[in-house]
C-alpha cells in the first residue's frame, strides 16, 4: 500500500500547494507532476483489472483501496506519465485518511493549483473521475 501520510487532508493540500508554488511556469509544474508519478510504486499486475479501472479517463488508471485501523489506503497506477502524476497526487492527498475525511474533503487544491485552467478537458474529466472513485471506494469501506 502507499506510504503512510500524516496530517489532515487540508494539511496535505497545503503541503502540495507549497511544493507546486516553487515552480513559476506550467512546464516545470508538469515535470514535477510527472516526478510524483514516477515515485508511485508499481501496482501489482493482478490489481490491473476492469473492476479497479477508473471509468471516464482517457488513459488507463487503476485504483485499489484497503482499509486498516479505520483508515483507507490507496494504491494506483496509470499508463500515462501525466495521469500517473495526477493519481499519485491524489494518493498522497487521501491515503491514510478516514472515510469521513475523504467524503468531506473540500478539494480546493484543484482550483488553487490551477489544474482547472491548465489541464485538457479530457484530463480534467479524468481527474474528476479519479476523485469520484476515491470517494466511492472510501464510502464502501
Amino acid at each position: 500500500m502507499a506510504e503512510l501520510q500524516t496530517g489532515s487532508i487540508a494539511t496535505r493540500e497545503e503541503e502540495l500547494l507549497a511544493d507546486f508554488e516553487v515552480f513559476d511556469d506550467w512546464a516545470d509544474r508538469y515535470r514535477y507532476l510527472i516526478e510524483l508519478g514516477e515515485g508511485l510504486p508499481a501496482l501489482a499486475p493482478e490489481h490491473k483489472t476492469e473492476a479497479n479501472k477508473v471509468q471516464g479517463c482517457q488513459s488507463q488508471v487503476w485504483l485499489v483501496a484497503k482499509k486498516a485501523d479505520g483508515r483507507i489506503y490507496f494504491d494506483a497506477d496509470s499508463d500515462s506519465a501525466i495521469t500517473r502524476g495526477l493519481i499519485a497526487l491524489l494518493v498522497r492527498l487521501f491515503s491514510g485518511a478516514t472515510a469521513n475525511e475523504i467524503g468531506g474533503a473540500n478539494l480546493s487544491i484543484i482550483e488553487r493549483l490551477g489544474f482547472a485552467k491548465h489541464l485538457s478537458m479530457s484530463r480534467a474529466n479524468g481527474f474528476a473521475s479519479m476523485i469520484q472513485m476515491i470517494k466511492r471506494l472510501a464510502s464502501q469501506s
